[in-house]
C-alpha cells in the first residue's frame, strides 16, 4: 500500500491532537537545527545546504510518508558517501546522484520492495553504521580539538597521520567550548530528555564564544552567513556521461536512504504500537530527494534520533513532521544570521556524541554473543566501511550475509529419484 499515511490520520483529527503536534514539531525542529548544519559540515557542504534539506524533505518525507511519526533530513549515514561523491565530483555531482537516487527509490515503491528490508542482514547493517559512526568522530577531531588545518585528507588511513602530526596546536578555547557542549548534552538528556538540550548546548557553547571573544571559528567566520531564504528550484545536468559516471553512488544513496528510513520506520512502530507502510515510505523518500536535489539539497532519509524525539515529545500524526520543517523555514527567514554565530567546535561535539550513538558500545557484548558467521560479517563490513570505500562494504557484505542465510537453511527433502534403468 503506497496511500500517505496522513491521509488516514486526517479522518479523526482533532485541535488537541493538533497542539500536541505542534509542541512536538517545535521540539523537533530545536533538534534537527544543529544537526543539519553539523552534518553539512561534516559531509564537506556548506552548512546552508544542510538546512535546506532539512526543510524541503523534512517537510515531503512527513506529508507522503508512511508513517504517523517518521521524521526526514539530513543524517550521519550519508556523511562518508556525500563527502566521497563532492570530492571526486563536485556538489553538482552530488546534486546529480541525490536525484538519481530519488528516481530509483521511487522505482523501488512502485515496485513494493519495502519489504525486502527484512533480507538486509542485521550484521550488515549494524557494521556499517558502526563504521560510519568511526569515521564521523575521526572527522570531527579537527574542529572539536581547534587544529585549524587547512586540508584533511579524505581517507581515513591518510587523515589519521594527518592529525596526529597536528597535535601541538591544539587550540584550547576551542577544546573547552567543545567539552563544554559535549558534557551539557549529555548532562541534559539524562536529567531532562524532552527538553531541546541539542540547541541549548550549542547555543550555551556559541555565546560563550561570542561573549568571552574567544579565537574560536564559528559558522560565519568559516562559511560566510547562512541563507536566508530558499534557493529557487533547478535541474541538474542530465548528460548521459554524468548519468553513468554517478550511478553507482546513486544506487548506494538510494539504498542508505531506503534501509535507514525503514529501519526508521519500524523503530518508530515499536514505540508507538503502530505499523508503517513500507511501499509509501519508499515513494515518499524517492520524492523528497528528487525535491532536495532540485533546491540544491543533500540526500535525505528518515531520521531515528529525530523520530525518537518527535514520539517523545508527544507526536500523533505526520503533522509534526511538516511543523518542524515549517519553524525551521521560519528560523531561515527570520534568524539566519544568529544561527551564523553557532561555534564549530559545538557542533563538532554535537557530530561526535551522534557518533557515539551510531557505534552503540553498550551493544557490543550481544554482538559478539552471536553465531561466529555473523560477528565475521559485522567486522568485515566495518572494516570494509572504515578502510576500502562504504560501497564495496554493502555489496560485499549482503552478498556473503544472502549466502549465510542460505548456508543456515535447513535440508529439504528433494522429490528427485534416480531413474530406472
Amino acid at each position: 500500500m503506497r496511500q500517505p499515511k496522513i491521509l488516514s490520520t486526517m479522518h479523526s483529527y482533532s485541535w488537541p491532537l493538533f497542539l500536541r503536534d505542534i509542541l512536538a514539531g517545535a521540539s523537533v525542529a530545536m533538534v534537527a537545527l544543529p544537526l543539519s548544519l553539523a552534518i553539512a559540515i561534516a559531509s564537506g557542504a556548506d552548512p546552508g545546504d544542510g538546512l535546506v534539506t532539512a526543510i524541503i524533505a523534512g517537510f515531503l518525507i512527513s506529508l507522503l510518508g508512511g508513517s504517523r511519526v517518521q521524521v526526514g533530513g539530513p543524517t550521519g549515514a550519508f556523511i562518508v558517501v556525500v563527502f566521497g561523491v563532492i570530492a571526486q565530483h563536485g556538489y553538482d555531482g552530488l546534486v546529480l546522484a541525490t536525484f538519481m537516487a530519488g528516481l530509483i527509490l521511487l522505482v523501488a515503491g512502485y515496485l513494493r520492495a519495502g519489504n525486502l528490508i527484512a533480507y538486509v542482514p542485521e550484521a550488515v547493517v549494524n557494521g556499517f553504521t558502526i563504521g560510519i559512526g568511526v569515521i564521523i568522530a575521526a572527522s570531527q577531531i579537527n574542529d572539536f580539538f581547534g587544529l585549524a588545518l587547512d586540508s584533511v585528507p579524505a581517507d581515513f588511513v591518510e587523515r589519521l597521520p594527518v592529525l596526529w602530526q597536528a597535535r601541538m596546536q591544539v587550540n584550547p578555547a576551542a577544546l573547552a567550548v567543545g567539552l563544554f557542549a559535549l558534557v551539557l548534552i549529555v548532562w541534559l538528556r539524562r536529567l531532562a530528555p524532552r527538553f531541546p538540550g541539542l540547541i541549548i548546548a550549542v547555543g550555551l557553547g556559541s555565546l560563550c564564544v561570542a561573549l568571552l571573544d574567544l579565537p574560536v571559528d564559528t559558522l560565519m567566520s568559516r562559511f560566510g552567513a547562512l541563507p536566508d531564504r530558499l534557493p529557487w528550484p533547478e535541474m541538474p545536468d542530465l548528460s548521459f556521461s554524468r548519468l553513468i559516471t554517478l550511478l553507482p553512488s546513486a544506487v548506494v544513496i538510494a539504498f542508505l536512504a531506503g534501509v535507514e528510513s525503514l529501519l526508521s520506520a519500524m523503530v518508530a512502530d515499536q514505540m508507538i504500537a503502530g505499523q508503517h507502510r513500507p511501499n509509501a515510505e519508499l515513494t515518499a523518500q524517492g520524492v523528497a530527494n528528487i525535491a532536495s536535489s532540485l533546491f540544491g539539497g543533500l540526500p535525505a532519509t528518515g531520521a531515528i534520533a529525530r523520530t525518537a524525539t518527535n514520539i517523545h515529545a508527544g507526536a500523533q500524526t505526520p503533522v509534526a513532521g511538516i511543523v518542524h520543517a515549517v519553524i525551521l523555514l521560519l528560523i531561515m527567514l527570520v534568524a539566519a544570521p544568529v544561527a551564523g554565530f553557532l561555534a564549530l567546535p559545538a557542533l563538532a561535539a554535537l557530530l561526535i556524541l551522534t557518533a557515539w550513538n551510531m557505534i552503540e558500545p553498550q551493544k557490543w557484548r550481544s554482538h559478539l554473543q552471536r553465531p561466529a558467521g555473523d560477528i565475521g560479517l559485522l567486522l568485515l563490513t566495518l572494516v570494509l566501511t572504515v578502510l576500502v570505500d562504504l560501497t564495496v562494504a554493502i555489496g560485499v557484505g549482503v552478498a556473503l550475509g544472502l549466502a549465510l542465510r542460505l548456508a543456515r537453511r535447513k535440508d529439504v527433502e528433494s522429490d528427485w529419484r534416480a531413474p530406472k534403468r
